[in-house]
């Protein structure tokens, strides 16, 4: 693709045909061609029991109601851990099928380092950071695990009781007994809270946080980039070009993976366009908020904010995510608009210099009240420029950028010493 199709649409026919392309891409479930996942799963140390039955509950397809959905139909390893149970419209499937949810699932790997929900000052402003889900709702990951299970366009188990008497009948019921006392399941509260506690542990296992890709292996010094990676990684630290590190923040100083997360966890307002596949987006008076609901308890956040915070300027803002494995997952953004990288990079380039290809001929974000567009990041490239300016980068250094995106797939097995056979051995990323 050309620069000038990549970033900006001058002739009205290339217009009306991206805008086409936009609209296929968001309510299709057509996926644009992606390079093959060739890395291995790393190998995973053997579970301890709570580990173990954490993973059983993970991957138990009976947990929903009706039976067929479990917490891996949204989370598998070969999608990044995010999939949304099949779905090609950006958004998860739940366990009935006219169940379609409101957002993209989260990548549930590589959380453990997430902070509980909290406001920080940077000297002159309080900005929201933390906690888990799109709106940073659950403040710890047991919580975060259990809330699926609930949730009507989920798992949709009527109550937490529902969800106890399965795991009770269950073939690892013993491992509940084992872990937490032979009475658990007389204590329906208790026993729904240690689900959580469980499906927790094993989420924070090596086999979701491996860090075994190979930036990581470029890291350490066991892998070196290819040119394109390597200019890829220069325009994602450059603030003047992509400045994808001012969002998805990393330690340049350490070598240490785990100030490698790619993310501050904290939140923005992207103006992200609205994907009209989603149900709810029928309505034109419906908009998701983020941390202004509909799905977080807006109650409990007015009553946390700090002094001279006001409720509406966190509306239409959501956490980042971290980008590890992100060049697996098929589908970005919150609403998950995007369906591949490419558009994403075209996004972040252009939705300031040629609005009207993301919203249409208003020109304006379509998926945010007026009220609430001043809360819209455009203080920092590639954001805040005007229509006329030069994009920040080109559609050559966009594919640099993906080129470095996918060194974050984990899986990486770094060239062996001179004279010693790599192993062929495949491992499974959910453990032994």
């Amino acid at each position: 693709m050309s620069k000038l199709s990549f970033f900006q649409c001058q002739h009205p026919a290339s217009a009306l045909l991206l805008l086409l392309s936009v609209a296929i891409s968001s309510s299709s479930s057509a996926q644009q061609p992606r390079p093959p996942n060739n890395n291995v799963p790393p190998a995973a140390p053997a579970l301890t029991r709570l580990e173990s039955l954490g993973q059983r509950l993970f991957t138990d397809r009976n947990l929903s109601e009706p039976a067929g959905t479990a917490c891996m139909s949204c989370h598998s390893a070969n999608t990044g851990f995010a999939n949304n149970h099949g779905s090609g419209i950006g958004v998860a499937l739940g366990s009935k099928p006219t169940s379609i949810g409101l957002r993209n699932a989260m990548n549930n790997a590589y959380q453990r380092s997430i902070p509980t929900f909290t406001f920080q000052s940077n000297g002159t402003q309080w900005k929201p950071i933390g906690g888990h889900f799109w709106d940073g709702r659950a403040d710890t990951l047991a919580l975060q695990a259990l809330g699926p299970l609930l949730a009507p366009l989920e798992m949709n188990n009527a109550d937490a009781a529902s969800v106890v008497r399965k795991v009770a009948a269950s073939p690892y019921a013993n491992l509940m007994r084992e872990e937490f006392g032979a009475t658990i399941f007389e204590q329906s509260d208790l026993a729904f809270q240690k689900i959580g506690v469980a499906i927790a542990a094993f989420e924070n296992t090596k086999g979701l946080q491996s860090f075994s890709s190979k930036y990581d292996a470029v890291l350490q010094g066991q892998a070196s980039f290819s040119a394109s990676e390597s200019r890829g990684q220069a325009l994602f630290v450059n603030p003047n070009k992509g400045n994808c590190i001012a969002c998805h923040s990393i330690n340049l100083a350490s070598k240490n993976p785990q100030e490698h997360l790619f993310s501050d966890f904290s939140y923005h307002a992207l103006a992200v366009p609205r994907n009209k596949a989603i149900p709810q987006n029928a309505s034109a008076s419906f908009f998701d908020l983020g941390l202004c609901g509909p799905v977080r308890d807006q109650a409990a956040l007015s009553a946390s904010l700090p002094a001279g915070v006001k409720l509406e300027s966190l509306c239409g803002q959501f956490r980042t995510p971290s980008l590890r494995n992100v060049g697996l997952r098929m589908a970005f953004m919150h609403n998950g608009f995007f369906k591949d990288l490419r558009e994403v990079l075209a996004f972040y380039a252009s939705r300031d210099i040629d609005p009207r290809r993301w919203y249409g001929t208003a020109g304006v974000a379509d998926d945010l009240p007026a009220a609430y567009r001043a809360n819209i990041v455009n203080d920092r490239l590639p954001f805040g420029l005007k229509p006329g300016n030069q994009a920040a980068f080109s559609a050559a250094e966009a594919a640099d950028i993906i080129a470095f995106l996918r060194t974050l797939n984990d899986g990486f097995v770094p060239p062996p010493p001179a004279g010693t056979p790599p192993s062929n051995s495949l491992a499974n990323p959910f453990g032994r």
